[in-house]
């Protein structure tokens, strides 16, 4: 048995360096390699976490764009919404000005103030008329008013309002929204909106006596009307005063007058060429009334314009929390009060949730007036 340093004497000194260089090689190899493995390593890791980070940012994009994607088309819904809303309102608008334009062509009588006329004659010709707005004076007795009756349908849920003074109404309407204190601490919320009309501009006519009317005039005023008919019936229908079987009796509220139709065509000619009757109307007291004729008319041209109301405004969106009588009296209430920006309210109708009102507007010396 060889000792160590028998051992060592076999190998040469230039083997042993050759050895120790392969050793000294192989740990520089072994250190590169965990020296790689770390990169690789932490490589490894870096990546893992960027990896992390894009699948939190992808889950976040994900859900932005599902609640965008879920927001527009709840956009698109609301603007196709919004649209067929207008499409409707245009819809029933134009059906509204149909029926409001039917209504005016529709007119049998346009003439509500035929005034006295002492010197027309059964020889008036038949001619045309041509009303362009004009008047004349009460001395002109063969003159007449045509006075424009406008129907303005209502809806549920609205109130026209009319004020005094025209600059009221336009301050109302440029606020626009209005808060109304109602009892109990309630607040109602209503929108003040403009009124849009169609009005005659221009009125063409035809006219001619008619055989069988006369038109009495200068009544006295009775509490029953029907008791008036029958005293003006009793004395036409006389041979002896020139009358004839009655047809109808007809009274003009506008004017107070009354027509009378006769069965026969020759009456009227007869009582009008007269024209001053006695007829006993009260008891055995005799009243002087004045019959002259009456003039059948047709119109034959009508042209219209839009036009707004200057003292009037439409409120719209009130529901019906109370009783119809008690929420008109609150908001002519609200309306007059300076410190709501109102003033002096000249009429109001208030038109509750499911019923259907005419308004009617008539052209007076001021302005527009309205009435139920």
């Amino acid at each position: 048995m060889m000792s160590s340093d028998e051992d060592y004497s076999l190998v040469s000194d230039p083997e042993l360096q050759r050895i120790q260089s392969d050793i000294n090689k192989c740990k520089m190899q072994y250190e590169g390699i965990i020296s790689d493995q770390k990169v690789l390593i932490e490589a490894r890791e870096t990546n893992l976490h960027f990896t992390k980070q894009f699948d939190q940012r992808a889950v976040t994009m994900r859900a932005a764009l599902q609640a965008e994607e879920k927001k527009q088309e709840e956009v698109l819904e609301m603007e196709k919404r919004k649209i067929t809303d207008l499409m409707e309102e245009q819809s029933r608008l134009k059906t509204e000005i149909q029926s409001m334009q039917q209504d005016i062509q529709k007119m049998e009588e346009t003439n509500y103030s035929l005034r006295q006329q002492s010197d027309v004659s059964t020889a008036v010709p038949e001619r045309k008329v041509v009303f362009k707005g004009q008047t004349s004076g009460w001395g002109d007795s063969s003159g007449f008013d045509i006075m424009a009756r406008i129907v303005y349908p209502m809806e549920g849920g609205t109130a026209l309002i009319t004020f005094e003074d025209e600059t009221v109404a336009q301050h109302i309407l440029k606020m626009r929204d209005h808060e109304v204190q109602l009892d109990g601490n309630i607040t109602l919320n209503v929108q003040a909106l403009p009124v849009h009309l169609l009005v005659p501009s221009y009125v063409e006519l035809d006219t001619q006596v008619c055989p069988q009317r006369v038109l009495v005039s200068n009544l006295p005023k009775m509490e029953s009307e029907d008791r008036l008919l029958d005293k003006l019936e009793i004395y036409f229908s006389k041979r002896k005063n020139g009358g004839g079987e009655v047809e109808e009796t007809d009274v003009l509220h506008d004017s107070g007058n009354v027509v009378i139709t006769f069965l026969e065509n020759h009456i009227a000619k007869g009582l009008t060429d007269e024209q001053d009757h006695e007829v006993k109307i009260d008891g055995e007291k005799k009243h002087k009334v004045k019959v002259t004729p009456f003039l059948n008319g047709k119109i034959a041209d009508l042209q219209t314009r839009e036009t707004v109301c200057q003292r009037s405004v439409l409120l719209t969106g009130i529901p019906a929390i109370m009783d119809q009588d008690s929420l008109q009296d609150l908001l002519e209430i609200h309306f007059q009060k300076t410190s709501n920006g109102g003033g002096e309210v000249d009429d109001i109708i208030y038109n509750p949730l499911g019923q259907h009102t005419l308004a009617v507007f008539e052209e007076d010396s001021s302005t527009e007036a309205q009435s139920q």
